[in-house]
């Protein structure tokens, strides 16, 4: 069953910023709202991302990054006098 959500003490530049982008997207401000409610809803906590992604391993080690980023910024320059 949906539910309905009420948000106070709105800045008038946080509302009218929200207007302007439902405008720009052809709906209405609790359309807006609502889509954007769903998505972050259905996008996982950083925490949870965090914990997910540290259990990927990679074949890439540090060493290797490391010498890829080197090779491709270049030399580092002489700064000494």
């Amino acid at each position: 069953m949906p539910k309905t959500v009420q948000i106070r003490d709105l800045d008038d530049d946080v509302y009218a910023g929200l207007v302007r982008r439902a405008a720009e997207a052809g709906v209405s401000v609790p359309e807006l709202l609502r889509a954007e409610a769903a998505r972050l809803a259905a996008r996982p906590t950083v925490e949870a991302w965090l914990t997910r992604t540290r259990r990927r391993s990679s074949p890439v080690g540090r060493a290797e990054i490391q010498a890829t980023l080197d090779e491709l910024r270049g030399a580092w320059p002489d700064v000494g006098g």
